[in-house]
């Protein structure tokens, strides 16, 4: 299947192993295996690499009999030096924004505009902090476990912290930290029903045929309420970025025009002399 078709000895295949030739064009080995997903079989690989080869014919005949057959080519050739023109300069654009703008935000400035403009940014669910505990019920010392995971101490939270290094499947600390409710709930044996009972309630403990799961809940930040600043960043970063973006891009036109009327690179041309 990948040996090479007819003989190409006259052209410069620059290191690639031809497969079919159509006319000019050439399609080689390479661009075939590339379309081959890896694992799996050989039949499987026969199978695609067939339909590529054929595709790709198909296409360059096609495209040969549409090329034949297409009486403004020139209107074809402008749209295509437009899309270039456009491709090129969107390419160089996004380049120099990145290093331009993209690396100049800082947190300062994030956080900033948070403090200006925080009553934009508001939350669309709960947000908690706290800690969550995940123990097997065949462990020892659930009952303290029952007593710790209450108590915001830093006894009890030392406590449960030894005790889950021990014993825990799943554990997190996060007193200092908000986390969406609806994440931390995902990780317990809680449908959809019972999740607006237990948004209110401090301290929640649940329990599967396998599992004790328990959460407690030190704050709670309320949907509506002003979003933190760890989840509103990425949000102001965007908002930043596109501020920034549109000037650096107005700043440069506004460079490049003065720099071309001072060297004389523009020239107007009046009609009615014509």
């Amino acid at each position: 299947m990948l040996l090479p078709y007819g003989c190409t000895k006259t052209v410069d295949h620059k290191g690639k192993t031809p497969l079919v030739q159509v006319g000019k064009d050439f399609l080689y080995k390479e661009e075939v295996v590339t379309a081959i997903p890896p694992g799996v079989s050989e039949q499987d690989s026969l199978e695609i690499a067939d339909r590529y080869i054929r595709n790709w014919i198909d296409d360059v005949l096609l495209y040969k009999k549409a090329e034949g057959n297409i009486p403004d080519n020139d209107r074809i050739d402008e749209l295509v030096k437009s899309y270039r023109k456009t491709l090129i300069t969107h390419s160089y654009i996004e380049q120099i924004v990145s290093q331009e703008v993209e690396s100049n935000i800082s947190e300062t400035e994030i956080e900033n505009y948070y403090n200006k403009n925080n009553g934009i940014f508001l939350a669309r669910e709960p947000y908690v902090k706290g800690l969550y505990i995940k123990v097997p019920k065949t462990a020892s010392g659930v009952s303290q476990v029952r007593q710790w995971y209450k108590d915001p101490s830093e006894r009890s939270v030392d406590r449960l912290e030894k005790y889950g290094l021990r014993n825990a499947v799943d554990y997190e600390y996060f007193y200092d930290r908000w986390r969406p409710l609806n994440e931390i709930m995902l990780r317990m044996p809680i449908n959809e029903t019972e999740k607006n009972r237990y948004t209110k309630e401090k301290n929640i403990e649940v329990s599967d045929t396998a599992f004790y799961y328990f959460l407690h809940v030190e704050e709670i930040l309320g949907q509506g309420e002003v979003l933190p600043l760890e989840y509103a960043g990425k949000d102001i970063k965007e908002i930043l970025m596109n501020t920034k973006r549109v000037e650096f891009i107005t700043r440069m036109k506004e460079d490049l025009y003065k720099e071309a009327s001072e060297n004389n690179d523009i020239k107007y041309f009046n009609s009615s002399n014509e």
